[in-house]
């Protein structure tokens, strides 16, 4: 396209929008130089320049202050609006150039000197075709995509075949922002029309496919969430004609809940999905409970919450003294645990098991334990339990089922690192339901309690954090790969002395003041009190001697109210007044040394025992008679030790006839009462030889050890408590087996001062030891 003629003409600079060739529009002017430009031209051929503003802002603009290339106009109509405002109606005629952009002196307007173009050469045949069928496929999708072109005005401007007005009509109605259109208006060339044209309307069509994308996925959304609100309100309406409307309170507490529930994503996934389920269930329906029972108890379980422990030793140490007298190794390994813990910032919680008698404290002092760690403190007695679903919980198709005691104590904690007590380990038992110790063999190991499974919770639940400490009375009923799961710390009965201790700091002041006694009102002397533990009780720990301190209390509490005494004392001459009778009789040593009667020393479960053991010689046919209600394994240690007697009888020159001429009958005291064990094995052998010799045995000696045929002696238990039978029976010398010398070691000096132990390693030894002859 040429330039052509060069003219002068009134000029408005426009803000914000450009006009273009062949458009009819409106537009406002209020500007002084607009105004009388658009007057001036009226005068004349009502021709005018439109030029726009590079910045709508610029009040006085310059050539350099708007655009090079603008459009003559011819003005139809001005309306007068307001004083200084008018609208115009402009017809767009063609392009042209400005050159010049000054005012007018005389008149005050804005004068433009613009140069105008012809028209370009038409392209080639082939060219111009393809060039208008390009636009036009590029309109057609823009107008498919977009919907404020009208229908008729788009198959108007399809029908066009000149590329030159095909190109302006495009332009004309495409809605296009000021600068887009400028541009458009800028490329004068029917070559730089097109190209700019084609891009734009490539442009558009992007913008209005990625604006669908984003329209349908707005509302999708909004119809989704619409479409949920609608049930939702739906369902409210529902419930509430048939008064289910508290189920939509509850489901929103527990969603509510979930959200604050301390858990991992699978675990609030799965409750969540058994919330939806809820939600469709009607509360009709019977298995409505059921799953509201289960959502509760998902939601009370502390799947990730947990306790702050204490790591003060000394702290731990204060209260585990304060609130038990010995039970040292116990003390020792829980603080073993926290000094692990305070350097490691982590360490295992240990499982332990105290195996001990009755009342030697072992629940109490997990309470103690649980409160120097500072945590939470959980008790399950396991006593006679015997099916297996009180562990795992109960499956969910069964009718009342509910989670299993270790899922419901760890509820019930609201922490996932409590002290848990199983107490009465030893007593479970099991039946067609199941074996309820093989259950626990998952709970007490530490490789695998990290993910436990709750037939009722169906989550795995996370134990490896929960201090377990097992109590039990007796290590040989605990099934050997449960008992191989724990560390055992085996509880011996108590001393005298550490009894004396327990019942002046913890037993009498618990007493008073469950019986409402001052600390004055009541005193008991230490004579009294060492008499209660020998003659009012006999038992390895202090359950029973609480029991009298307690019947002592209440005698007090009623004497201060009927007999007005302030004080009540009690001593070694009044105890009998309070207590009645004595109850027990401690067999003090034998005065003299007796052929065939010699004192065996024996393990209970209420402590220690000296068992006197008799031997009589009878003419008779070789018979060997054993009485005492003994067991099966005690026979055959007496039988063990007459059959060392005779590969020895010639050694104590004994007639070769003589057990076909006698009779032997053992005999041990107490027969109601029923005795085993292989430990009086050396005991009955001596006895027997006494008798067969006529040989004395020593009256201040004690002995226990088994028996071999070649008569080695071999190791026993029980030693702690049978060395305190022999001392509290007033006896000397103690003949144990060498094999327990390490034992003895362990035993406290209380126990051992006064005692002369002897070890022996065969009955050559205790023969030598024991006889008196």
């Amino acid at each position: 396209m040429s330039k052509n003629q060069i003219e002068t003409i009134p000029a408005v600079a426009l803000r914000g929008t450009a006009i273009l060739p062949g458009m009819v529009v409106h537009f406002d002017i209020s500007r002084i130089k607009s105004v009388l430009s658009v007057e001036k031209a009226m005068k004349s051929d009502q021709r005018v320049f439109l030029v726009a503003q590079k910045d709508a802002d610029t009040e006085e603009p310059g050539a350099e202050d708007v655009y090079a290339i603008g459009t003559i106009a011819k003005i139809r109509q001005v309306v007068r609006i307001q004083k200084d405002m008018l609208r115009i109606l402009a017809e767009g005629l063609e392009r042209a150039q400005l050159s010049a952009f000054e005012d007018d002196g005389e008149a005050g307007n804005l004068e433009a000197e613009i140069t105008t173009f012809t028209e370009d050469k038409p392209f080639p045949e082939n060219e111009s075709e393809a060039r208008v069928r390009n636009l036009k496929e590029s309109f057609k999708r823009y107008c498919e995509e977009n919907p404020n072109i009208s229908q008729e005005l788009s198959e108007r401007i399809l029908e066009i075949n000149e590329i030159g007005r095909l190109e302006d009509q495009i332009s004309i109605n495409l809605p296009l922002p000021f600068e887009k259109r400028q541009s458009l208006l800028s490329a004068v060339t029917l070559r730089e029309r097109y190209e700019t044209l084609s891009v734009l309307l490539e442009n558009e069509i992007s913008v209005q496919n990625i604006r669908h994308e984003l329209q349908a996925k707005v509302k999708e959304r909004v119809d989704k969430g619409q479409r949920e609100y609608i049930l939702r309100e739906q369902m409210k309406v529902i419930r509430e004609e048939l008064g289910d409307d508290t189920t939509v309170t509850d489901i929103d507490n527990f969603r509510l809940a979930a959200k604050k529930l301390k858990a991992s994503r699978d675990i609030k996934d799965k409750i969540l999905e058994e919330i939806n389920r809820f939600q469709n269930i009607g509360t009709q329906s019977p298995e409505s409970a059921v799953q509201r029972g289960y959502i509760e108890t998902l939601l009370a379980l502390p799947w990730d919450r947990a306790s702050k422990d204490s790591d003060d030793l000394a702290k731990a140490k204060k209260i585990l003294e304060r609130d038990h007298y010995g039970l040292e190794k116990v003390k020792e390994r829980v603080l073993e645990f926290l000094a692990v813990r305070q350097l490691t910032k982590k360490g295992s919680s240990p499982i332990l098991c105290l195996i001990g008698p009755p009342g030697t404290g072992k629940t109490s002092i997990g309470r103690s334990i649980a409160e120097a760690l500072g945590k939470k403190y959980i008790r399950l007695s396991l006593g006679g339990v015997r099916d297996e679903a009180e562990i795992r919980g109960h499956r969910r198709t069964y009718v009342g089922a509910m989670p299993g005691r270790i899922a419901a104590g760890l509820k019930k904690a609201g922490v996932k690192n409590p002290l848990m007590v199983l107490d009465e380990v030893d007593k479970v038992s099991a039946d067609y339901k199941g074996d309820t110790a093989s259950a626990l063999l998952e709970v007490l190991d530490s490789e695998q309690n990290s993910h436990f499974e709750d037939h009722y919770v169906e989550l795995p639940i996370d134990l490896s954090e929960v201090l377990f400490i097992a109590t039990a009375n007796d290590a040989q009923t605990i099934p050997r790969p449960l008992l191989d799961r724990m560390e055992i710390i085996e509880i011996s009965s108590y001393t005298e002395n550490e009894k004396m201790h327990i019942a002046k700091e913890h037993l009498i002041p618990k007493q008073k003041a469950a019986n409402g006694l001052k600390e004055e009102q009541l005193s008991i002397s230490d004579r009294a009190l060492s008499d209660m533990i020998t003659k009012y009780t006999k038992e390895a720990g202090v359950r029973a001697l609480e029991r009298q301190i307690g019947d002592i209390c209440r005698k007090t509490a009623r004497r201060i109210l009927e007999k007005h005494e302030m004080k009540v004392a009690v001593t070694e001459k009044n105890l009998a007044s309070f207590l009645g009778n004595e109850r027990y009789m401690v067999n003090p040593a034998n005065a003299e040394d007796e052929i065939g009667i010699v004192r065996g020393l024996a393990w209970t479960a209420v402590g220690g025992e000296t068992l006197q053991i008799e031997v009589n010689l009878m003419p008779g046919k070789g018979d060997f008679l054993l009485t005492g209600q003994l067991g099966d394994v005690m026979k055959e240690s007496a039988q063990a030790g007459i059959s060392y007697i005779r590969s020895i009888a010639d050694r104590y020159k004994v007639e070769e006839d003589f057990f076909q001429k006698h009779d032997i009958h053992i005999h041990i005291p107490e027969g109601a009462v029923p005795k085993d064990g292989p430990s009086a094995g050396i005991t009955m052998a001596t006895a027997m030889i006494s008798a067969i010799t006529k040989t004395p045995v020593h009256a201040d000696v004690a002995m226990t050890g088994e028996i071999t045929l070649r008569g080695r002696v071999l190791p026993i238990g029980g030693l702690k408590e049978k060395l305190l039978a022999a001392k509290k029976a007033g006896i000397r010398k103690v003949l144990v087996p060498e094999l327990n010398r390490n034992d003895i070691k362990e035993i406290s000096r209380e126990i051992t001062k006064d005692l002369e132990i002897v070890y022996v390693s065969g009955m050559d030894k205790v023969l030598e030891e024991a006889l008196a002859g």
